[in-house]
């Protein structure tokens, strides 16, 4: 893809399981530009991949290949940006790729929730999300998506290396293989460092449901969930969650 800016956002929205992603990344999008009206935006579908449909996650590679920016930040589709963004770049902007490590709960607090990362901790894998990634183009981004292309194509090869491991691979899980083969100290920030994501899974979240929209009390513009003023980006995981409408 030729380059036309310097730096950019990319959101891949491929519809997947009854999920329209496409809405969620155009909400996405349009939070940004509350923020940065003049961003550079990138919205990805089905149609935009150069190597066809190769399934759900397996699709995440081909967003090195779409982007028409030196710089990108990729972010997941199911996501608002509830505040300022443009400093990542300068924190990114030294090195080739950073995956984000960690998440926070809606109060900003670092989350110490491990239901959903028991592979992670049985295999000793870094604490990457892939909700947040930033690359510039580089032979090392070059090797990265590489190297996670080839793990998705052989994920049956690369699953018996692994304790306990899910039939099928998550993005992150595939982004923290690659990050261990490649050495995390080239594709991640110091631990504590960069930008963590406001998760609002339960068991993150105090909340005793799986749909937290139902549970708190929430505010759109400005953001607010139970009266706490919201930063960053927010993962609200509920996909048909229509905050503005």
């Amino acid at each position: 893809m030729p380059i036309t800016a310097e730096r950019g956002y990319v959101i891949p929205a491929i519809d997947r399981e009854g999920t329209d992603y496409r809405a969620c990344a155009h909400r996405l999008a349009d939070s940004i530009r509350s923020w940065h009206p003049t961003a550079e935006i990138t919205v990805i579908t089905r149609d935009d991949l150069p190597h066809g449909d190769q399934g759900g996650f397996a699709n995440d590679w081909q967003c090195w290949y779409i982007s028409p920016y030196r710089q990108t930040i990729k972010l997941e589709a199911d996501m608002l940006a509830t505040g300022p963004l443009d400093h990542w770049w300068t924190l990114f902007e030294h090195r080739d790729v950073v995956i984000s490590q960690g998440a926070r709960d809606f109060y900003g607090r670092h989350t110490d929730c491990r239901r959903y990362r028991k592979i992670f901790d049985d295999n000793h894998l870094p604490d990457v999300y892939n909700a947040i990634t930033y690359w510039r183009r580089s032979t090392t981004a070059q090797e990265f998506f590489d190297l996670v292309r080839s793990i998705f194509t052989h994920w049956t090869d690369y699953r018996t290396l692994l304790r306990f491991p899910d039939q099928d691979p998550t993005t992150d899980v595939v982004y923290a293989v690659a990050a261990v083969i490649m050495r995390p100290d080239r594709v991640t920030l110091p631990e504590g460092m960069g930008p963590r994501i406001t998760h609002m899974k339960p068991g993150i979240n105090p909340i005793r449901t799986a749909d937290w929209t139902q549970e708190l009390i929430w505010e759109s513009d400005p953001a607010r969930i139970n009266t706490v003023a919201q930063w960053g980006l927010l993962h609200y995981h509920v996909k048909d969650w229509r905050p503005n409408e």
